[in-house]
């Protein structure tokens, strides 16, 4: 039998251990709850951030609509314009879709620069918006190369991210990691519109093959449009 003063010794050790242990579990709950927080969060704070931006965006275009007379005309141009016009109300529809996705079916901490970019793609948005028409289809399509660029990269970005928290496990357990294939595949529109938009600028053409650019331009966004909805499907399904 182990002596009183023992007993007593244990005792206090107990004490003293339930004393200072709810201090430090207070202290990883509390992290916890912040990243939970966090977290639960930031859907809802960046797609209220995008709306507005895309309803700026909108905005914009039909500010566009309203004061460019040629687009009620019958002439190439028109048709030019409304293709070009056509291929932007894409651009935007896809950027809302991968973004409201991406934050819909995984999740990860944020950071600083996940408020940030939806302002860079505002602005390039923008911008884009503003090179609408005949005399800059060149400088149109460099901006359209560079917000593609953005977008696949902030996608990956947050893959990236989202791998390495706990609760996509069900999702990345049947996706591999991208390797310098996917990269260069996912960047390849990118270069293929810089190509295009200097070309273009340093042609001045106007005619047939822009027409042709831009469709081209519109069946790539509608195929974007159409693989994210595939993919998104696929990552609603059960196992």
């Amino acid at each position: 039998m182990p002596s009183r003063s023992s007993l007593d010794r244990i005792s206090n050790l107990l004490i003293c251990y339930s004393q200072c242990l709810p201090n430090e579990s207070r202290k990883v709950v509390s992290e916890n709850r912040v990243s939970r927080r966090a977290k639960a969060n930031f859907p809802t704070a960046l797609l209220t951030l995008l709306s507005i931006v895309q309803a700026l965006a909108l905005e914009l275009l039909w500010g566009h609509l309203t004061e460019q007379s040629y687009l009620y005309e019958l002439s190439f141009l028109a048709v030019l314009g409304w293709t070009q016009i056509s291929a932007t109300l894409l651009g935007i529809l896809l950027i809302w879709l991968i973004y409201s996705d991406l934050v819909l079916r995984l999740s990860w901490v944020p950071t600083t620069t996940d408020a940030v970019f939806p302002f860079l793609v505002g602005i390039l948005e923008f911008a884009q918006i503003n090179l609408l028409g005949p005399s800059s289809i060149g400088p149109w399509f460099l901006v359209l190369s560079v917000l593609f660029a953005a977008m696949t990269w902030i996608s990956h970005r947050s893959m990236k991210r989202a791998r390495l928290d706990d609760d996509n496990h069900e999702f990345f357990d049947r996706i591999n990691p991208a390797n310098w294939r996917d990269h260069l595949r996912a960047g390849a529109p990118a270069g293929i519109l810089a190509v295009l938009g200097v070309s273009i600028w340093l042609s001045g053409s106007r005619g047939w093959f822009v027409l042709v650019a831009i469709v081209f331009v519109a069946i790539l966004l509608s195929y974007q449009i159409w693989m994210n909805h595939v993919y998104t499907s696929r990552s609603y399904q059960s196992e």
